[in-house]
């Protein structure tokens, strides 16, 4: 009999964010796997560390971050053989996920290679854009305005058309696209109302106004926060 792959939000960086649910799954699975972005020590896994029991097998999973999607599928055509061995003995797989899985997440990928062999949990987690909203105190959106979320890997012109025609905006991914990104928050004469959020509810969270970011830094790990609708805040 097969194990069963659970997907588990582990949230945006503080523990205790962690829902009762992935908790209890994380402390009882035998087998715990993770992403390990370029051989890096996986955030998933960092966040879920008070949590895990000492003698669990643990799957760090390689994932290089490039922009060809040969390697990432490759990658991906790996972990997820070595994940299915350990559920045809039989054994539960518990993989972590930053956020939500299904969130620009990479658990997609293993989604799509294990379910429909395997019994597939999925547990959701409190996502990014939800976090740095909370951390900021301002809502994302109300009544009828418009939430985009964008990826920054878009080019110049596609950000200006998307953001051009929302009330509010979440911009994700920002990293090396950092410059791109204030430009055309520039351009639009937006910079002084987007908000910059790095690293979430972590102990070295910081947040910035996206004009009061020295020129030639680069924030990582950061999502930016637009609002340009007509409610008050």
């Amino acid at each position: 009999m097969s194990g069963t792959f659970y997907g588990l939000g582990v949230g945006p960086g503080d523990p205790e964010l962690i829902t009762l649910k992935a908790w209890r799954i994380i402390s009882h699975a035998p087998v715990i796997a993770y992403p390990a972005a370029n051989g890096n020590e996986s955030l998933a896994r960092k966040i879920a560390a008070p949590f895990i029991p000492e003698d669990v097998t643990e799957l760090a999973i390689p994932v290089p971050m490039r922009r060809e999607r040969e390697p990432a599928q490759e990658a991906y055509d790996e972990a997820a053989k070595l994940i299915a061995r350990h559920l045809d003995d039989g054994k539960d797989v518990a993989f972590l996920c930053e956020g939500d899985p299904l969130f620009y997440g990479s658990f997609a990928y293993l989604l799509d290679r294990l379910a429909g062999k395997h019994p597939t949990v999925i547990v959701p987690g409190i996502t990014s854009i939800t976090a740095c909203a909370a951390q900021i105190g301002r809502p994302l959106a109300a009544r009828n305005d418009i939430l985009k979320v964008l990826p920054g890997t878009l080019d110049a012109e596609r950000l200006k058309q998307e953001i051009t025609g929302a009330d509010a905006v979440a911009i994700m991914k920002v990293g090396q696209h950092f410059e791109k990104i204030r430009g055309v928050l520039t351009e639009l004469g937006l910079a002084e109302r987007a908000t910059i959020i790095e690293k979430a509810t972590r102990e070295d969270e910081r947040i910035t106004r996206l004009a009061d970011v020295p020129a030639g830094e680069r924030p990582y790990f950061s999502t930016i926060l637009i609002y340009q609708g007509s409610e008050a805040w």
